[in-house]
């Protein structure tokens, strides 16, 4: 005989006086119990990690399409992880949510003392300043000076925050010009490594390639991750468009021509301008 599932009235209730927050955490114990999903019962800390990233790629997206809705659903996704994150610690015996949101509490307090205590913060240099020494004193440096920036970080982006560091130790160019010098002898050296056919040196040029256009970004204040996202989303938008108007006239991508596609890829580019 089939059982009906047990009423959510105690977690969905309108009435109920618990916040949202406890609501939500309701969820997430039914959902890990005996009685609950399977899936969810399985997940791991490790499982959960591709999750975490791609929710907060989603909430990056959704702020870049200007939507409140889709910003909300979005935040409520990647929130849904943390509180899955620290219902498995919890079972664990290790930490819970409230120890999260209590400890990240205190650190935010303790990191601006120009806010809650004496000291003096005029503009945003300082306020990093300030952090940077805490940090130390906290011992949160690891060592060596570039070690603290994430291997997790995507490739583009920990190039970014190490270029950056290091440029603040004092280990730079000069200006724009030393940089594009640099990109011009990288290019050099990549397409010599083309000609020998040698794959270990071709992909180890093109890594220096790539980390010297991240300095030519930093150099013009433009993030390396944010302006590949966006050309992606171009390309995205273009290639869509070449596919639709193959289809209006009957054709698919793999019957068209390069010279068919490349005209209506132009074409995409000029109605891309018009709408600027």
């Amino acid at each position: 005989m089939h059982r009906a599932p047990t009423p959510l009235t105690p977690i969905m209730s309108k009435n109920t006086n618990a916040s949202s927050l406890e609501k939500l955490l309701s969820v997430m114990d039914r959902l890990r119990s005996d009685s609950g999903c399977p899936w969810d019962r399985e997940q791991t800390i490790e499982s959960l990690t591709p999750f975490i990233t791609e929710e907060a790629y989603e909430v990056v997206g959704a702020i870049e399409e200007g939507s409140a809705e889709d910003i909300k659903e979005e935040l409520g996704d990647l929130l849904f992880q943390i509180v899955f994150v620290c219902r498995i610690m919890k079972e664990k015996g290790l930490f819970d949510i409230y120890s999260v949101m209590e400890g990240m509490a205190e650190k935010m307090i303790r990191r601006h003392p120009h806010v809650f205590g004496e000291a003096k913060a005029k503009t945003s240099k300082d306020v990093l300043n300030q952090w940077a020494k805490i940090k130390k004193l906290e011992g949160k440096e690891k060592s060596g000076y570039l070690s603290d920036v994430s291997e997790a970080y995507p490739a583009l982006m920990r190039a970014h925050k190490i270029a950056k560091k290091a440029a603040k130790a004092g280990f730079d160019w000069k200006d724009i010009k030393g940089v594009m010098k640099k990109l011009n002898e990288e290019l050099n050296e990549f397409k010599e490594a083309l000609k020998e056919k040698n794959r270990r040196k071709t992909e180890e040029e093109l890594g220096d390639v790539l980390f010297t256009l991240v300095n030519v970004g930093r150099f013009v204040e433009v993030n390396p991750e944010e302006a590949l996202r966006k050309t992606i989303g171009k390309f995205v938008h273009r290639f869509h468009y070449v596919e639709k108007k193959l289809k209006e006239n009957g054709k698919e991508l793999v019957d068209a021509s390069m010279g068919e596609m490349e005209k209506l890829w132009q074409e995409a580019k000029k109605k891309r301008r018009k709408t600027r």
